[in-house]
């Protein structure tokens, strides 16, 4: 049963998240933003428009979530008061304090994602490393688990492009993960992941260790202003398709899209290459190619942003994009975190997608040092 002491820690940390998001000054934006839409030409200007109720929705989901809290706080203390008169169990006092603290917690989290980006969606990447069979089951395991996290957590995902591993596996995959601050969160696992166990492709069963890379680039939209040169553009088509028979497309859908950038920081040249088979129509998933662009042209300009804020920081920020970032030691029963020291025995619930301590443990740590 909870005591006293921590229905007192609910009170102050919900009476704290009014003070920190300022619910009451949200609600007087809320309501002159709204005002803004009844001109009588509003939606004339559909991207202005855009812009606009998105505004006024991020506000909202803020005011929102808070209510949540201060209801099931309320519910809370009300049992706690009721239990003495015997009209509540114990277990159902235990169950409303988890419930409050889960919101609480909820929200305190999403109050560390200040960016901009934040608040965006997510194009994730997992490549295989060197190891052939081994390295790509690890991949595709990854990517059933963010898969996992991502329909728990209720955020829409779309394959954009696969590549089936040779015998078993993927090489690698491109997911558009669509949702509020779905960004915020998964830029935490950009890195390197280490697999450490008794591999079934290894016929003397030894021990082995696989890498794969995650790549998390903000998933922009048409509000986001992203300057893309047409000169620079090229594209080629091919089919796509599965294994044969009917899954194979007959007329060629998927798109290669190739960019010859140049960084305006440094002057180094590259070429970005998307493929795109997403779906069977070609002009979609040109569209997406051209989404999946703006993404990653968006991205490197956010990384110069952040390796510049790394140099006023003088080194502090310990963050390093590519870097091995965590290990998954099955035979241990042992997944660690080397960014936070965060570690959990439940390998089975990581791979099912429970993140949310490693993603928590991250942001803690990283989330200031980022403004």
């Amino acid at each position: 049963m909870i005591t006293h002491e921590q229905l007192k820690e609910a009170r102050e940390r919900q009476q704290a998240l009014n003070r920190y998001l300022d619910i009451d000054s949200k609600i007087i934006q809320v309501e002159e933003e709204e005002l803004r839409t009844h001109v009588p030409d509003f939606w004339e200007h559909p991207k202005e428009a855009q812009i606009q109720m998105k505004k006024i929705k991020d506000l909202q989901g803020w005011i929102t979530g808070y209510r949540d809290v201060e209801k099931a706080v309320e519910e809370l203390s009300l049992a706690f008061d009721f239990l003495k008169e015997g009209l509540v169990e114990e277990a159902e006092l235990d169950a409303l304090y988890a419930d409050a603290m889960a919101k609480i917690e909820d929200l305190e989290l999403r109050n560390m994602l200040r960016r901009e980006e934040d608040k965006m969606g997510v194009v994730l990447k997992i490549n295989s490393g060197a190891g052939g069979t081994e390295s790509q089951d690890w991949a595709s395991m990854l990517m059933r688990m963010y898969l996992r996290w991502c329909e728990q957590h209720g955020y829409k995902t779309s394959m954009a492009n696969l590549l089936e591993g040779d015998e078993a596996g993927i090489k690698s995959c491109t997911i558009n993960v669509e949702g509020d601050f779905a960004y915020g969160y998964l830029k935490s696992e950009n890195g390197v992941h280490r697999l450490v166990r008794v591999s079934p492709y290894n016929a003397q069963g030894k021990r082995m260790t696989s890498f794969a890379s995650v790549f998390v680039t903000p998933l922009v939209d048409d509000t986001i202003e992203v300057k893309v040169d047409p000169a620079l553009l090229s594209w080629d088509t091919f089919r796509s398709g599965g294994a044969g028979g009917q899954n194979v497309n007959k007329v060629e859908s998927g798109v290669r899209l190739r960019y010859q950038f140049t960084d305006p920081y440094t002057g180094e040249k590259e070429e970005i290459l998307i493929e795109n088979t997403e779906t069977r129509d070609q002009p979609k998933n040109k569209e997406n190619a051209m989404r999946q662009l703006r993404s990653i042209l968006y991205d490197k300009e956010l990384r110069h942003r952040m390796e510049e804020q790394a140099k006023i920081e003088a080194g502090k920020m310990k963050i390093e994009w590519g870097s091995q970032i965590r290990s998954y030691v099955f035979d241990d029963r042992r997944v660690k975190d080397h960014r936070t020291g965060y570690q959990t025995s439940d390998v089975q619930g990581v791979m099912d997608g429970d993140l949310d301590g490693f993603i928590k443990a991250f942001l803690m740590e990283f989330s200031e040092k980022q403004e």
